[in-house]
């Protein structure tokens, strides 16, 4: 195969937002010569290098790591959050995907909790308030505990670490008709909850965690199951289940 046929071009309708307080709107771009190897975020830094030659204000985008781990990217690519592969995060997605002359709609994830920054960029910070309100464990200061003496059922070990595989981006958020981070919440519950380490905490840590959510204005779970089908990790629902019941028993049991 030629290295032509190798290249696409597409037409970009991109949301384009000076800062939060700014209406945004949509332009429109043409990306032209795309490598179909290129990944979806090297494909923005081409047209940012052709605005920036031509003096224009580049398309702002997230990112850090690029290997699909840090949680940083995210964008809804023609409805889609992290785009139409399943299980993928946005600068893992190839310009393969798509078809030359496709015309791709690009907007940030949508949310009241998620505040727009700029273009593509949200603040994600009310995740860190969520985690900050129990996502951790307290543990004795000294000498480190032989691992061999915490057994641990390979089952619950298995479900912790899927939980745990959690990156934050949002994307679950995003793709909910009602903008709610449950899946996010309940992943960040229960990789916890599923270890011994996590239970003297397990009660005051998802009272904690939930209604930090909830104060930050997330809506609520209504199982569309649209957040699993976009998380590019793959978190199960089955982690909202379990927290729903952590969270009613806390608060059944609770002293308060």
């Amino acid at each position: 195969m030629s290295n032509a046929a190798k290249k696409i071009n597409l037409n970009l309708k991109v949301w384009r937002q000076k800062n939060a307080e700014d209406k945004g709107y949509f332009d429109v771009y043409k990306a032209e010569g795309i490598d179909q190897d290129a990944s979806f975020l090297e494909m923005l830094d081409v047209v940012n290098e052709g605005l920036s030659k031509q003096g224009k204000d580049p398309i702002a985008f997230d990112h850090d790591c690029r290997e699909g781990i840090c949680g940083m990217c995210g964008a809804v690519v023609n409805g889609h959050a992290h785009g139409p592969k399943a299980k993928t995060t946005l600068c893992q997605l190839h310009m393969r995907t798509f078809s030359n002359g496709q015309t791709l709609v690009i907007e940030p994830f949508r949310s009241r909790a998620l505040p727009v920054q700029k273009d593509l960029i949200v603040d994600r910070s009310a995740f860190d308030r969520v985690i900050a309100s129990g996502g951790f464990i307290s543990v004795r200061t000294g000498s480190v505990q032989d691992a061999n003496n915490i057994p641990v059922e390979k089952k619950s070990a298995d479900l912790a670490f899927d939980a745990a595989s959690c990156i934050g981006c949002a994307a679950c958020v995003a793709a909910c008709p009602n903008a709610s981070a449950m899946l996010f919440v309940s992943a960040k519950v229960s990789h916890l909850a599923l270890l011994p380490q996590g239970q003297p905490e397990r009660s005051r840590r998802v009272l904690g965690m939930v209604e930090q959510m909830d104060t930050e204005g997330f809506g609520n779970c209504s199982n569309e199951y649209q957040c699993e089908a976009a998380c590019p990790k793959g978190i199960s629902v089955q982690n909202i289940a379990r927290m729903n019941r952590d969270y009613a028993h806390a608060r059944f049991t609770s002293e308060d």
